[in-house]
């Protein structure tokens, strides 16, 4: 069993919602954790499905959530946006850009197999330097608040698992299986290096 925390992250499309729930809960537990997303632009809902509202990823959630203040607080208060951006700010200031983070991790969390992609390609396409392993695991989530707030519960519950194991390469396949049959969700899983 390893006496330090494992080195997580936790990534989505726009480091908003499944992410920062996850990155919330597990901060909380006391994991070593970071959240990113991986588009281009930070996108949220806007006032139709075809106009979203597009940042970039150094505007900061408070920047957004002044923004959306002065656009329709009416609105985006009762989206649930509001309250999203202000649970966000608490924990970092601004969403990052899985690909341009250098830093590595033990686990990677993805929150939708396009995501779990993009995550795979960017560590394959990097040239490898330490041969270190980091463990890429998928677990679809909607992108709702009921789904991201259980989405984290399970990213949590297999992280904990993994802190008191005593080989986590040996056991990971063992204890993501017990958790794909717990949830009835199915997991996507590979190693990829540093």
């Amino acid at each position: 069993m390893s006496s330090l925390p494992l080195r997580v992250a936790v990534v989505c499309s726009n480091n908003q919602n499944r992410s920062m729930e996850a990155h919330r809960i597990l901060s909380k537990r006391g994991f070593n954790v970071r959240s990113f997303g991986t588009g281009a632009q930070v996108k949220l809902p806007g006032p139709a499905i075809d106009k979203p509202n597009t940042y970039d990823f150094k505007t900061t959630y408070e920047e957004m959530y002044n923004d959306l203040v002065r656009k329709d607080k009416i609105l985006y208060t009762q989206n649930g946006i509001l309250h999203m951006l202000d649970r966000n700010r608490r924990i970092k200031p601004h969403p990052e850009r899985f690909q341009s983070c250098k830093d590595t991790f033990d686990l990677i969390f993805t929150c939708e197999e396009r995501v779990y992609d993009q995550v795979v390609d960017c560590l394959t396409s990097r040239e490898q330097e330490t041969c270190q392993p980091v463990h890429v695991i998928n677990v679809d989530i909607q992108d709702s608040y009921e789904e991201a707030t259980i989405g984290a519960f399970l990213i949590c519950e297999l992280c904990q698992g993994l802190q008191h194991t005593e080989d986590m390469e040996n056991e990971m396949e063992e204890l993501i299986q017990a958790l794909e049959k717990k949830s009835g969700r199915a997991f996507l899983h590979t190693i990829c290096f540093y």
